[in-house]
């Protein structure tokens, strides 16, 4: 059975002369009201129905029931006293919820509203956010200036400090957007855009721009022919070799970043007649995890086939559920847990040393890195390169395009070559 709510907004249809009637909550929808109401009725009287058995409870408050009037026709009423519905149903069951578990809805609902927003973004993320706004806070409070909501006046003073301090201009921003976030969340609107903040930012660009840029050196690039020689440092006998031979050939065949790689199921890899169609969940780019695919091509005939290492892993490790590379114990068994990306920056290492390599200089990123250096060498159609590494921006692709073929069809080609013997005559004769 289920109850109707009225909208207030419909009139009787039944008998003209009785235009509002007691409230009534009806439980049969498949059924009419009747269409004469005669008598007094008073709060807790019932009627019932003679065709589909309608029932409903007179709880009082005068309301139009025209919404409750549908389908089949009732022959005949009779008034039940409300003292027979007692045992059946109370009004506070069907009327309005007891006020505690609204309140426990409202505050399970609230909850989860938190956790979903919580996920918004990255820990880390929120990490930073929280160190950025505790230290506004801090600053105003010392300054005795109010943080939330802060006026453009004092973010601009606070920037200006900041800045004063040696902050970079990454740091500047990244406290900006802290007080963007909480300003917004808090209901307020943010003075982190307003002309104050931004002429503030702009002198000190301005101030800045002879200063000499920090930048971090990028994790070198293992090319293909490096990768090659620090496979080559592997054996091909234990479970542990030949996991880790198709770590370093799968993870530079696909591009993955290193947490991507070892996020990969078994359920992720697709054969194809060419190589391997590979679904990467969840990543940097992808943060709501809607899923993007790559390709792992195959290289007949060569020792460095990715394909054929990571065929050559799951067959002798027995895996075809679950985490695609997995832990392996001292005695050469397989566990059941995927690896960490950790464990791939240190056989990365491990191995470029082995091969002769400078390792300080490599890490997780070198694989990835490693394979559209190469691509570029190879003057690979940069679209292609984009569908490989799924970056956002494809500047990042051009930087590496850009970088292997600075020289490549040159201005500068021919120039400054010396000039024949016979040309040189000529010019002196001239």
């Amino acid at each position: 059975m289920s109850r109707i709510p009225l909208t207030g907004q419909e009139s009787w249809a039944g008998d003209p002369g009785i235009d509002r009637v007691p409230h009534l909550i009806a439980f049969d929808t498949g059924v009419a009201l009747p269409t004469n109401l005669n008598g007094v009725w008073s709060k807790g009287d019932c009627w019932l129905g003679g065709t589909g058995l309608a029932m409903g409870l007179v709880t009082g408050n005068q309301c139009p029931i025209s919404a409750l009037v549908r389908h089949a026709r009732i022959e005949s009423q009779t008034r039940i006293p409300s003292a027979s519905m007692a045992s059946f149903v109370t009004p506070s069951e069907i009327v309005q919820a007891p006020p505690d578990t609204s309140v426990a809805v409202r505050e399970a609902a609230w909850e989860a509203a938190k956790r979903y927003a919580g996920k918004s973004r990255a820990d880390n993320t929120w990490r930073g956010y929280k160190s950025a706004w505790a230290r506004f806070e801090s600053w105003c409070l010392a300054a005795e200036l109010a943080a939330l909501p802060a006026t453009p006046q004092t973010v601009a003073m606070f920037i200006a400090a900041e800045a004063d301090a040696g902050l970079a201009n990454g740091t500047l921003e990244h406290r900006l957007a802290a007080i963007r976030l909480v300003h917004l969340g808090a209901g307020h609107a943010s003075p982190h855009n307003t002309l104050a903040v931004m002429e503030v930012m702009k002198g000190i660009r301005r101030e800045r721009k002879d200063r000499p840029r920090f930048r971090r050196k990028p994790a070198e690039a293992a090319i293909d022919t490096q990768v090659q020689a620090m496979v080559d440092t592997l054996g091909t006998e234990s479970l542990r070799e030949r996991r880790d031979r198709a770590l370093l050939l799968y993870g530079f065949a696909t591009a993955l970043r290193g947490s991507e790689l070892v996020r990969l199921q078994v359920a992720d890899i697709e054969a194809r007649e060419k190589g391997d169609v590979v679904t990467v969940g969840y990543s940097k780019g992808d943060q709501t995890g809607e899923g993007q695919t790559v390709a792992a091509l195959a290289v007949p005939g060569s020792p460095y086939c990715p394909v054929t290492a990571l065929r050559v892993w799951l067959q002798a490790s027995g895996i075809t559920g679950g985490p695609l590379f997995r832990r392996i114990s001292a005695s050469d068994s397989v566990g059941e847990s995927s690896l960490s990306d950790k464990t791939v920056v240190r056989l990365i290492k491990r191995t470029a040393e082995a091969a002769g390599l400078d390792e300080k200089r490599y890490s997780g990123h070198s694989l990835r890195r490693g394979f559209l250096t190469s691509a570029a060498m190879n003057r690979a159609d940069v679209l292609k390169m984009v569908a490989q590494s799924r970056h956002a921006n494809i500047n990042t692709i051009l930087a590496y395009v850009e970088n292997q073929q600075l020289s490549d069809d040159h201005a500068g080609t021919s120039l400054l070559q010396p000039a024949a013997a016979e040309d040189i005559n000529a010019q002196a004769l001239d």
